[in-house]
């Protein structure tokens, strides 16, 4: 009669954790010190511009440089004019850009049932966000300037700034949506929500991060572009009055890029365009930290 022997009373032999080989751990160390290295570059690399442009920008700024308008009989050299401008074309290009290109990625996201005109829109905003903007320049120019008579104003300017950064807003919204688990719409969908309801209150909340990435992407694109104003807003550098008769449709002036362009191009004063970089970098900084707290509010609501 043989015994039984329990599963129980048999050792077993559990895998002993095997060391990484040697060239393995070189392989791992070599990598995190390029890693680091990439890191410290890129912030040394920011770092420094930044702090260049502060060094020779600063010391030319102060409230005259800040207040007034450029006067030969009065002998002043101030940036108000294309502060205001630039303000200006800021404001009414989001107001324009941001519900078409919202509107447009939750259609394409959310009611779209067409796989293939979903792909082709896809396809085509991928590509226009690749275009160089000069293009946007002559194409503004021509439709807005001429074919519809508005000429060189900053409402021209800021409807080809629509047409430019409603590509990045588009995608950047719809890569957000689709993040969204879907869960979360068949949740609500299934406690009796309609669809609009369900993407105000569940949706749009979730990927309101990817929404206001897109909004600063946008902005960054507008205070940084030159020659689509160029062409289309001109480069004057008096004081515009948005609520005058009038108002945008005879409106013409240089925004912060283009005077930036026109000192340190046009008239070699390299001390005045680092002081309007200076500018620049401040007015981009805001804009930037109140997008962020804008979301940060949405997403709290």
């Amino acid at each position: 009669m043989t015994n039984a022997i329990s599963s129980d009373s048999i050792p077993v032999e559990r895998a002993k954790p095997q060391g990484l080989s040697a060239s393995r751990r070189v392989y791992n160390g070599t990598m995190r010190v390029l890693l680091y290295f990439s890191a410290a570059v890129t912030c040394l690399l920011l770092l420094f511009l930044i702090g260049y442009i502060l060094y020779r920008g600063l010391p030319g700024v102060n409230l005259e440089f800040l207040t007034t308008q450029e006067s030969i009989l009065r002998g002043t050299s101030g940036i108000l004019p294309a502060i205001q401008n630039t303000i200006y074309v800021i404001i009414a290009t989001l107001i324009i850009v941001l519900p078409l290109g919202v509107g447009a990625a939750i259609y394409l996201t959310e009611y779209a049932t067409n796989h293939k005109l979903v792909a082709a829109i896809e396809f085509a905003t991928e590509t226009l966000a690749g275009i160089p903007s000069i293009l946007y320049a002559l194409v503004g120019m021509l439709v807005f300037g001429q074919v519809l008579g508005l000429g060189r104003t900053l409402l021209a300017g800021s409807l080809t700034l629509v047409i430019m950064t409603l590509p990045t807003i588009i995608r950047t919204t719809q890569e957000s949506l689709k993040t969204v688990p879907q869960s979360y719409r068949e949740g609500a969908l299934g406690l009796g929500a309609g669809k609009w309801h369900m993407i105000r209150t569940i949706v749009l909340p979730s990927s309101v991060d990817g929404i206001v990435t897109g909004c600063i992407l946008a902005i960054g694109r507008i205070v940084g572009e030159s020659a689509v104003l160029m062409f289309t807003a001109g480069m004057s550098t008096s004081l515009q009055n948005f609520f005058s008769p009038g108002g945008l449709t005879d409106s013409s002036g240089a925004t912060l890029t283009v005077a930036l362009y026109v000192y340190a191009k046009e008239r070699a004063d390299f001390d005045m365009a680092f002081s309007v970089a200076v500018v620049l970098l401040v007015i981009t900084l805001v804009i930037n930290l109140a997008a962020k707290l804008v979301g940060k509010r949405l997403r709290k609501k």
